[in-house]
């Protein structure tokens, strides 16, 4: 498919912008169906909105039940389940 550069309005600022037919490509590989609403400049403020209202990210030292590797996960175990470090959790995954 060929892309070209398109103006759209954003929907926060009112001002144009240029969605480049380099970032349409990048939307259609991800499978995202919608051009986007907002400029890169209120798409910025918006994502920084959202991380405030989230707060600082909780995590938890956790010791992998499988290589006995001290790593953090971003959930508090319950002790019911194993908990794995990252590597073997990917590794784990990729095995599936």
């Amino acid at each position: 498919m060929d892309f070209q550069d398109k103006t759209l309005v954003c929907r926060d600022c009112g001002k144009e912008f240029v969605w480049t037919a380099s970032e349409q490509k990048f939307y259609q590989e991800k499978g995202f169906e919608n051009a986007p609403v907002r400029c890169p400049d209120c798409r910025a403020k918006k994502k920084a909105r959202m991380n405030e209202s989230r707060g600082p990210r909780e995590s938890f030292e956790i010791t992998c039940a499988n290589c006995g590797k001290t790593d953090t996960v971003p959930f508090k175990p319950r002790g019911d389940r194993p908990v794995l470090c990252r590597d073997c959790f990917r590794n784990q995954r990729q095995a599936q």
